[in-house]
């Protein structure tokens, strides 16, 4: 990451923070750490935040966490940081370590894996913030030399180990993530990670380079938590997706194949491949002849994308906003969730000046073997969750579109929705649902009632400690949507309070909300609750949903403690609200 401090400096200099929203982070640490402040307020500011960051004592994990700290870990925190450094841990398993017999190395791993849970759990009990606990570096130079490889109780595999067993702790709490500071160390590389003197003068081992990567990691785990991340890549096609203009130097002399001077263009496919493998749309943006275009999609022998991997593709000679606009409109999805990538400073600067919702990414045309490596490490689609859903995303669209010619053919929108012949199963979740329930609370904006994210620990905490979460699944006549609808109903002294009602923005418009609060309202009263409890929380995204609950038969009754949401309450005496009719099934076990 080539960010200066002063660079850094500079940008929030200029920056007006009045109007963002705060987010709180706390630090526990064993090292110095106050450097990286800037950088997380710089990477904040980017998604817009204004963070405040509060640090622990010097080496007061344990205490902190443990017997508690209130200031740190309250109800208002929203991201804890954990920085346990191998140095702090265990002078034994850095320092002294060719004193070690194998019986006192396995203690030392004991005693720290021990701690492990017992932080966790502290930390819990105090908040229910994201937990972002950063790993041990590896050894660059271990203490035995090159004997250490050949050492089952080596010093490389010791810190293996403790890295392991953080992952899997981590893997049990709610919202605790792992962040890999290996890989850190390794973009920034160990002779520019470290910074020796100031490790000897006070504690503080990492130099702006490594705090600006970790800053940048940190956030990738935040983006996806909040909701930022997006959701379709929009490409361009000459110089981008091959070398050179197919119209003018025809699909035979373009630049693309397995070796140089095609093989970084080949390499750019395959990191696209792998973002639509893990459920992003791919477009196409192309000012070009749409033949020309089809040809080396479908005829060139080194295409890595073919014709079942783009969703949808505008190639002709408007201007890019225009298709850009049409392409988000197509998809009904937002301009926020895409990302617009091309070779020409001109098309890139036109959509940051028309469309700045759009994130963009220039892309050098004089360094095509780049390409790769500024998509992989934009940081911009990751996720906290994989489902079955996103590896079905582009044919769930492409089957949208289809839907979309036949709403058109339609004489009114009550025989559109009939002539659909959709199927609805509401059910409560179950391991497989899980990871798709966490994803849409992380990516849902448009219709979602509180905008709360979790990730699979948090909707597994909600079960297993009697709440109720529902999903909601659609087929119709062209094809399965999967799980488009989800419900956290929490109960409280006779209370059922909806924590989360949400649906995809891709099947607004059906009358699922209906079906769907229907037979919420139904399980609440089957769990011998007297009224639900209704929350909208607003947001930039969600004004459509702002009058939700009065539609629908809820009282207004006040606002919520904080001030910031407004109360609804639905008297489970008054029966339900009427489903539509138009439906071809609704499978429900309430």
């Amino acid at each position: 990451m080539n960010l200066s401090y002063a660079q850094v400096l500079a940008f929030l200099s200029d920056k007006d923070f009045s109007s963002f929203p705060a987010l709180s982070f706390s630090i526990l640490r064993n090292i110095t750490m106050e450097n990286i402040d800037p950088y997380l307020r710089y990477f904040g500011c980017k998604i817009g935040y204004d963070v405040k960051t509060k640090f622990g004592d010097y080496d007061g994990i344990f205490r902190e966490a443990v017997a508690g700290s209130s200031e740190l870990l309250n109800e208002d925190t929203d991201c804890v940081m954990v920085f346990a450094h191998l140095e702090g841990l265990s002078p034994y398993l850095t320092g002294a370590f060719t004193n070690l017999d194998e019986k006192e190395i396995e203690d030392e791993i004991a005693r720290i894996e021990e701690h492990i849970p017992e932080i966790l759990s502290g930390i819990r009990k105090q908040t229910n913030a994201l937990v972002l606990w950063h790993g041990i570096e590896p050894i660059a130079y271990p203490a035995w030399g090159i004997l250490d490889n050949m050492r089952v109780h080596g010093q490389r595999a010791c810190v293996q180990r403790i890295n392991d067993a953080l992952r899997k702790e981590l893997h049990r709490f709610p919202s605790a993530c792992f962040v890999d500071m290996e890989a850190c160390c390794c973009r920034v590389g160990y002779w520019n990670f470290y910074d020796q003197r100031h490790r000897h003068m006070s504690r503080a081992p990492y130099s702006p380079a490594a705090l600006a990567e970790i800053a940048s990691e940190d956030f990738r785990f935040i983006r996806a938590k909040r909701g930022k991340n997006r959701k379709c890549i929009v490409l361009d096609c000459d110089n981008t997706l091959w070398g050179g203009i197919v119209g003018e130097d025809g699909i035979n002399s373009i630049k693309l194949g397995k070796d140089y001077p095609g093989s970084p263009y080949y390499e750019f496919q395959q990191e696209i491949l792998n973002l639509y493998n893990r459920g992003i749309i791919i477009a196409l943006a192309s000012k070009n002849n749409e033949e020309d275009v089809r040809e080396v999609i479908t005829e060139h022998p080194h295409m890595v994308l073919q014709e079942s991997h783009i969703a949808i593709a505008r190639i002709n000679w408007n201007d890019k906003v225009s298709n850009i606009q049409d392409i988000a409109r197509t998809l009904n999805i937002g301009l926020d969730s895409l990302v617009f990538v091309d070779d020409s400073k001109f098309e890139i600067e036109l959509v940051n000046t028309m469309l700045p919702e759009v994130e963009t990414i220039l892309l050098p045309s004089d360094r095509p073997s780049a390409y790769r490596d500024i998509i992989a490490s934009c940081g911009l689609f990751d996720t906290l969750a994989l489902t079955e859903e996103d590896r079905k995303r582009t044919e769930n669209y492409r089957q949208e579109i289809n839907r979309q010619v036949l709403k058109s053919s339609a004489s009114d929108i009550q025989s559109y929705l009939k002539s659909l012949e959709m199927v609805v199963q509401i059910r409560l979740a179950d391991n497989f649902a899980i990871p798709r329930i966490a994803q849409q609370t992380q990516k849902t904006n448009q219709f979602n009632l509180t905008t709360k994210r979790y990730i699979e620990t948090d909707v597994t905490k909600f079960i297993d400690d009697g709440h109720s979460v529902i999903y909601l699944k659609l087929a119709d006549r062209f094809g399965d949507l999967g799980i488009v609808g989800t419900c956290i109903l929490r109960y409280d002294q006779g209370n059922a309070i909806m924590d989360s009602l949400l649906l995809s923005c891709r099947v607004l418009g059906r009358g699922l909300e209906d079906v769907f609060l229907s037979r919420v309202l139904s399980l609440a009263r089957q769990r011998k609750c007297r009224q639900v409890i209704g929350e909208y929380i607003p947001t930039r995204k969600n004004a459509q949903v702002e009058n939700f609950y009065p539609e629908h038969g809820f009282t207004h009754a006040g606002q919520t403690s904080d001030g910031q949401g407004t109360l609804y309450t639905y008297n489970l005496d008054n029966g339900f609200p009427p489903e539509p009719e138009y439906f071809r099934a609704i499978d429900s076990d309430f």
